[in-house]
């Protein structure tokens, strides 16, 4: 059993309160320059090591000018100065780097409790700076690295599956992201292997007007089973930090991830001043009798585009997509998932639950897209909304196609308000407004945040009710 002093130490982990804003004393090196070859160049630290890489970021780079910022979003996404911001940022040796995790990660608490369940890689804007048992899952058949030491020890699996699911070719952010990315996660689990325990990534963005391009690759072989968890916070400043990724799954023949995500970036002030801006594409495809769950958590961040998508290429092969997301002052969140059905027998889920509190704007998106060769393939989506004050908004945008006449596809939508009548009901139980608003918003997302592990699950009701005590101050 895990006593309070070591649960209150295990909530403290994945995110650090606002209110206890620390200053972090680390020299770093940074680099801050346009969109050009120059910059390609000085993030390489070793061209002939790393030539492919390189090769893959110049080319990426010729594509540049043939993409636009979306313009078919409710709202208008700032202009960002690509040529005034930092690229890339990495610890000097002479920081005192390890008294920083100790003091702010809690590195030895994790390494005596969550080790045994969970293995680590820690992101500190453009590096990785912590990873646990690599070697004792090596010997399991999992590799699970950091990006740019696979690169080095395994060239061979990134030649073969880099971008070969989101292309440089994609979109405006995926093309930025193959020119410049720096770190991120590889994970990848051999044939007949299941991972009994949770694998995990943790970003933080830490600089100053800072840019966070990271890349994470998971492939996960026939018969083959992970969990894989990714967390991320930033810190408070004035000025906006700006995260641009990418997600690449491969689940092959008989294979099943699942991938959990928790995001609490820095949402700005009450005015709408700092916040981090939030565009990522995630996308996984899966093979014959395969099966990807998308779970995810939206807290944080002033501005989120994400669309989390699975292609069914094999026959009988699932998907299910489940998301939270909670947002209030002036938040936006256009988000949601894409599936694209091109084998028989696929199945797909979608399941949205979306809060908007204050002057908060939430924007869900589904796209279902069933090809003629779907035969007898299915998809159930379910979008529910949750609004509270009389400035918030939330919008539901289902786009279908079906092209198989064997193929079934339901959809159903729900907005509701938190009534006053329900508040005083539970007001009259002896609660409080803010104890009462978080118990109703708790209840409405229950059934998606209990499938999160044990880890994020314990969290995700203190997340939500600090949230709310924050916005009723």
């Amino acid at each position: 059993m895990i006593n309070k002093l070591k649960l209150k130490n295990f909530l403290n982990i994945y995110n650090l309160n606002y209110k206890y804003q620390y200053n972090n004393k680390i020299n770093l090196y940074l680099i801050r320059n346009g969109l050009n070859k120059n910059l390609i160049k000085n993030l390489s630290n070793n061209i002939y090591v790393y030539f492919f890489i390189y090769k893959f970021k110049i080319y990426s780079l010729k594509f540049l000018n043939i993409f636009k910022l979306p313009d078919w979003s409710f709202f208008e996404c700032p202009n960002i100065n690509y040529d005034n911001i930092i690229y890339y940022s990495s610890i000097l040796k002479d920081s005192n780097l390890l008294l920083y995790l100790k003091t702010n990660l809690n590195i030895n608490f994790l390494d005596t409790i969550l080790i045994k369940n969970n293995s680590i890689d820690v992101i500190f804007d453009s590096i990785s700076i912590l990873h646990t048992t690599q070697y004792f899952l090596k010997k399991l058949g999992i590799i699970f690295l950091s990006l740019f030491d696979v690169i080095l020890k395994y060239p061979l699996l990134i030649k073969k599956y880099l971008g070969t699911v989101v292309s440089y070719k994609d979109n405006f952010f995926a093309n930025i992201n193959s020119i410049i990315f720096s770190e991120g996660s590889f994970c990848y689990i051999a044939k007949y292997i299941k991972c009994n325990f949770n694998l995990s990534t943790y970003f933080k963005t830490n600089s100053y007007d800072f840019a966070q391009f990271e890349r994470t690759l998971l492939i996960a072989s026939e018969f083959s089973y992970v969990g894989y968890l990714e967390g991320c916070t930033a810190l408070m400043y004035k000025e906006s930090q700006l995260h641009i990724a990418i997600v690449e799954i491969i689940v092959k023949n008989y294979g099943y991830v699942k991938y959990y995500t928790l995001q609490n970036w820095y949402r700005g002030d009450y005015l709408g001043n700092g916040g981090l801006y939030n565009f990522t594409t995630k996308r996984g495809i899966c093979f014959y009798f395969s099966k990807l769950d998308w779970i995810q958590i939206e807290l944080g961040s002033i501005i989120t585009w994400k669309y989390p998508s699975t292609i069914l290429k094999g026959n009988y092969s699932i998907s299910n997509f489940y998301s939270i997301s909670f947002l209030s002052n002036i938040q936006i969140a256009d988000t949601g998932s894409k599936i694209y059905h091109i084998g028989s027998y696929t199945k797909s889920y979608i399941i949205s639950k979306s809060i908007s509190l204050n002057k908060s704007l939430n924007i869900f998106r589904g796209l279902v897209y069933i090809k003629p060769s779907a035969y007898r393939s299915y998809n159930y989506t379910e979008c529910s909304s949750l609004i509270f004050g009389n400035n918030s908004l939330t919008i539901t945008i289902p786009y279908v196609k079906n092209y198989n006449n064997t193929s079934v596809i339901k959809q159903e939508a729900f907005i509701s308000k938190i009534e006053i009548l329900y508040l005083f009901l539970l007001m009259q139980r002896g609660l409080n407004i803010s104890d009462s608003i978080s118990l109703i918003i708790i209840g409405f997302c229950s059934s998606i945040y209990n499938k999160l592990p044990f880890e994020l699950n314990l969290e995700i009701p203190i997340l939500f009710s600090l949230k709310v005590q924050d916005i009723l101050k």
